[in-house]
């Protein structure tokens, strides 16, 4: 077996790595890993039927590639490269996937890439549930060490999603049984094929949005495969000289990045959702929809919806062009239909309706200073229905439902959830594996329960 020196902060970590095990996870975070792989499986499943998902399995049935792993939501079986690229992309697709207190969705990235290799060599359920923990603790660790989402965004342009590669090479790396060099070696190929600028938050769709969590799921699989064969990276491409850190990182990212590596799990600050929107969006409609409930408002008698936010996740939201992560569009149709459903898009349908036009021309959002000195990087808000009799309601949510801060989940609500997304689908027996997966033998038979008849390439 060859050691890494431990001075070098990626050595750190590879080491770390490769000797993890699900027997050393304490139950709730066991418990926590299985919830993650279930919602975002059953995402990619609901996402193959939408435009980037269905973009992507085509693109992956176009090439020659062994059936290595499912695409889900289709027929088809790719490569364990190809199908995390598909299937990463899917799962983004429509905003319904998980989210992180860190911030971006580190699920799309390190499930599904953690999920294809899991399949290519057959590992074990709870082999996967030591995966998805591990890659999870390495990527936004990274994303931490680099000061956040927003500093990445704003003072380097980049998709802080990107470091998610690194923390899915590592992923894949432990269920390939790399040793601490090659794991190393993975993490600093993974480095050289995954990028992203925030200009593709200014794309009309959510196409490329998507697309990036399946590019970083791929790079993850490429990249721990090719150490595998027996590419090499820099040895500390986390702490060397022009290195990660040297790129990006803030003064304590050292610290950060090693900082209660083994007890303090990041698939904790895992954030669930309950609304196929941008995640800074639901606290608003929550708040508004708990308003219209109490005070029996109709939209007829909606004068004027102001919305106060956190700066940075307003600055994520306001005015959008892409419809699920527009404020104004969500919460005017959550006001127009009394809620926003799972089941279906309201667009483009729903623009053509009046009383949507009329209350989205109502709809102001600002900054909250409130929120904005105790959560600037939170996902609260506040809001405030202007009624046609002169009255002001007032509603403060600080932590949307599905945030880690409100507590995990149940398996009885998620599985609402996906009964409610999914209609005919048995999203019963996806349940019933993910509670038991530390048990199962071979994550395929997981896997397989994810593809459908048809074809949607």
């Amino acid at each position: 077996m060859q050691v890494m020196e431990k001075s070098d902060l990626t050595g750190t970590l590879a080491e770390y790595a490769a000797f993890t095990s699900v027997d050393a996870l304490p139950s709730h975070i066991r418990e926590r890993a299985k919830l993650i792989i279930l919602d975002e499986l059953a995402s990619s499943y609901f996402g193959a039927d939408c435009p980037a998902g269905r973009l992507a399995a085509r693109y992956v049935a176009g090439q020659a590639a062994h059936g290595e792993a499912q695409v889900l939501g289709t027929a088809h079986r790719s490569s364990a490269e190809l199908a995390a690229l598909a299937n990463g992309t899917a799962g983004h697709a429509d905003e319904i996937d998980g989210a992180h207190v860190v911030g971006g969705h580190p699920g799309a990235t390190l499930v599904h890439a953690a999920t294809a290799v899991a399949q290519l060599r057959h590992c074990s359920g709870g082999e996967l549930v030591n995966a998805v923990v591990l890659g999870y603790d390495v990527g936004t660790r990274l994303i931490d060490a680099c000061g956040g989402l927003f500093r990445l965004k704003d003072e380097f342009h980049l998709h802080s999603d990107f470091l998610h590669a690194v923390g899915a090479a590592v992923a894949c790396g432990r269920l390939l049984g790399l040793e601490p060099r090659q794991m190393a070696n993975a993490m600093a190929l993974a480095t050289f094929r995954a990028n992203g600028l925030c200009a593709l938050f200014r794309e009309d769709n959510h196409i490329s949005k998507a697309f990036c969590n399946g590019q970083y799921a791929s790079a993850g699989v490429g990249a721990a495969l090719m150490a595998e064969a027996g590419l090499e990276g820099v040895g500390d491409v986390i702490g060397e000289r022009h290195g990660l850190l040297d790129a990006w990182g803030v003064e304590d990212g050292r610290e950060r990045v090693i900082r209660g590596l083994g007890t303090d799990f990041a698939v904790t600050g895992a954030n669930f959702k309950f609304l196929r929107a941008g995640y800074p969006i639901h606290a608003a409609v929550e708040a508004a929809m708990h308003l219209v409930a109490e005070h029996e408002i109709t939209p007829g008698v909606i004068r004027s919806i102001l919305v106060g936010m956190p700066g940075n996740a307003m600055r994520v939201v306001d005015g959008r062009t892409m419809h699920n992560i527009c404020l104004q569009d969500m919460l005017g149709v959550a006001l127009t239909r009394g809620g926003i459903s799972l089941a279906g898009s309201p667009f483009p349908e729903i623009e053509s309706d009046p009383v949507f036009l009329a209350l989205r021309q109502r709809i102001a959002l600002q900054v909250d200073p409130d929120l904005d000195r105790d959560q600037p990087n939170g996902r609260g808000a506040v809001v405030a229905i202007g009624l046609t009799d002169g009255r002001t309601v007032t509603r403060r949510v600080d932590h949307p439902r599905g945030h880690s801060l409100r507590g995990a989940p149940t398996w009885p609500e998620l599985s609402a959830k996906w009964h409610d997304a999914l209609s005919g689908v048995d999203t019963d027996a996806w349940i019933s594996t993910a509670v038991a997966l530390e048990d199962l033998d071979d994550v395929v038979t997981f896997a397989d329960q994810f593809a459908t008849a048809g074809s949607h390439p």
